[in-house]
């Protein structure tokens, strides 16, 4: 993969990494070191296989009907997020670990999981209506508990990559002045736009921020030298840099880790009851772990699903 075609190649063979709001942690191993020693981005893992979960009649009951009486799960997702969420090599496939958790989720309740790609900042305001529930790694705010509930599921950081080498000299203590990309709706956008004002306000030159629908693009946008670095979940960062055969890197330190919550339709009791109480028969009978060591991002995994949890 030494030149750009090849490289737009990988990242649309790979299913398109990235795209949505949160931040994450991945273990080294699994996932992305499986794809780096492939050197190939069709060596994307095969998804977990949930055909031995059960329903649960108790937890089933709990949810209510405009979510059954078609018998389908359907979840909304931007499914170019891997290794959260993005599409197998068939460009239409949804895989990844949100979708392993929305189909062991569809099996405790009983109904056929799908799982539906659509843009991320047009998922929640959909909740309730177009879709049963939202799983894309939205990261759980004050703000988006206004308007939706969040059930935790996961927690994670975000991550700086550049190209190799960091040729333009990136740092991120002081990112004045620098290109940088972000994906649509997310935190990390929010989080550039509030520094680069920062940056305006101290009489230093504005961020250039740019906003792309899709993290994939983001991404190419770095490979290729037309931004000096993109911003994203953690998760997200080390996956891309496997799969592009080592061709970025990340830069500096870590942002803080912050909890990733499955988004249901606001004040819709039942269903975040529902909800958390399979999380947590997941995380207590191990289903959760396996899934999410499967993917190589354990260490995101939580102890306990909380609904509307407070956050700073």
């Amino acid at each position: 993969m030494n030149n750009v075609k090849q490289l737009s190649a990988v990242l649309m063979c790979a299913g398109m990494m990235l795209t949505a709001v949160a931040c994450g942690t991945t273990d080294a191993g699994s996932a992305g070191s499986a794809a780096a020693k492939s050197g190939s981005a069709n060596a994307t893992i095969q998804p977990y296989n949930v055909n031995d979960i059960k329903k649960d009649a108790e937890i089933a009951s709990l949810v209510p009907s405009s979510v059954t009486e078609d018998n389908q799960l359907t979840v909304g997702m931007e499914t170019s997020y891997a290794p959260a969420e993005f599409l197998k090599s068939d460009g239409k496939t949804p895989t990844g670990y949100d979708v392993d958790l929305t189909n062991a989720i569809a099996r405790v309740w009983g109904l056929k999981s799908n799982p539906t790609s659509a843009s991320f900042d047009s998922i929640i305001p959909a909740v309730g209506s177009k879709y049963d529930m939202g799983i894309s790694s939205f990261t759980i705010t004050k703000e988006r508990e206004q308007t939706v509930d969040m059930i935790s599921y996961y927690k994670a950081g975000m991550s700086y990559v550049v190209k190799k080498g960091n040729p333009q000299k990136i740092d991120t203590s002081n990112m004045c002045g620098v290109s940088l990309g972000v994906q649509t709706g997310t935190i990390e956008e929010q989080q550039a736009d509030t520094d680069s004002k920062k940056c305006k306000a101290d009489g230093k030159k504005a961020m250039n921020v740019q906003s792309f629908k899709m993290q994939t693009d983001a991404t190419t946008a770095v490979l290729t030298g037309k931004i000096d670095v993109f911003y994203a979940d953690s998760p997200v960062a080390g996956y891309a840099i496997a799969q592009t055969g080592g061709q970025l890197q990340t830069v500096g330190e870590g942002e803080g880790v912050v909890p990733q919550g499955i988004v249901t339709k606001k004040g819709d009791s039942k269903l975040d009851e529902a909800v958390r109480k399979t999380i947590q028969k997941f995380i207590d009978d191990g289903t959760y772990g396996k899934i999410l060591k499967h993917w190589g991002v354990q260490g995101g995994a939580i102890d306990k699903a909380e609904i509307n949890p407070s956050v700073e």
